[in-house]
């Protein structure tokens, strides 16, 4: 996975995050707007349409006074602990 910032602002970020497809980019964007400091979160595999780049790029937008880039880091020290907690109930009911 590689990750390159596209644009970014005080409340938004646009990052493209290279081999990652749509099962990964929803459980991301999930996380993320469980946050009440996020006001927005979507990704695009194709905005470009035809001859574009094919990479997901994750847009985030959040409440003024939010580093998105936080927000970011946030969603994903939540993805992880719920994989985590996941992977316990899995093995403890084998």
């Amino acid at each position: 996975m590689e990750l390159r910032v596209t644009e970014s602002s005080e409340n938004e970020l646009s990052i493209e995050i290279t081999g990652e497809d749509h099962t990964f980019m929803n459980v991301l964007k999930g996380a993320l707007l469980e946050h009440d400091d996020v006001s927005a979160a979507t990704y695009d595999v194709n905005p470009e349409q035809s001859g574009g780049q094919t990479e997901p790029i994750l847009t985030i937008k959040t409440e003024a006074g939010v580093d998105p880039l936080e927000a970011l880091e946030e969603a994903a020290v939540d993805v992880r602990e719920k994989a985590t907690s996941f992977r316990d109930a899995f093995e403890a009911a084998a």
